[in-house]
């Protein structure tokens, strides 16, 4: 069964937001990659994400200034399986064709994500590498 690791979230102040999720929840702060901060409670990543200053406008969430969740990614075990389901359901592929048969084993140092459009054109990450904190 897929489980829900990882929600992304945008904000215009990802610093003072990090910190409010940090001290009221006890997150613990696990990684900074650009304007991002990536917080983890041991078992969900919540990505703090710079606000867009400007977007495409495919969704409600890609448009300039938006705040709130942004994407979710799932950890799943069998990726390729999960991709053909993903596509017979409707979903659209953000990514080129990715080569499964050269994703990384599970590890610490094995991150990706393959990134698709669900319903309502809502971002739906997935894994089996998992993310930072997980």
């Amino acid at each position: 069964m897929a489980k829900i690791k990882h929600i992304a979230i945008r904000t215009p102040d990802p610093e003072k937001t990090a910190e409010f999720y940090k001290k009221v929840f006890d997150m613990e702060e696990v990684g900074k990659a650009g304007s991002g901060v990536y917080l983890s409670d041991g078992y969900l990543n919540l990505a703090i994400l710079q606000s867009k200053d400007s977007g495409n406008g495919e969704s409600p969430r890609d448009v300039s200034g938006y705040a709130g969740i942004d994407h979710l990614g799932f950890l799943v075990e069998d990726v390729e399986g999960t991709c053909a389901k993903l596509e017979e359901a409707g979903a659209k592929s953000m990514m080129d064709k990715v080569d499964l048969s050269n994703l990384p084993a599970h590890g610490p140092r094995s991150y990706y994500e393959i990134k698709y459009r669900g319903p309502d054109n809502q971002v739906i990450d997935i894994t089996a590498a998992g993310w930072v904190g997980t």
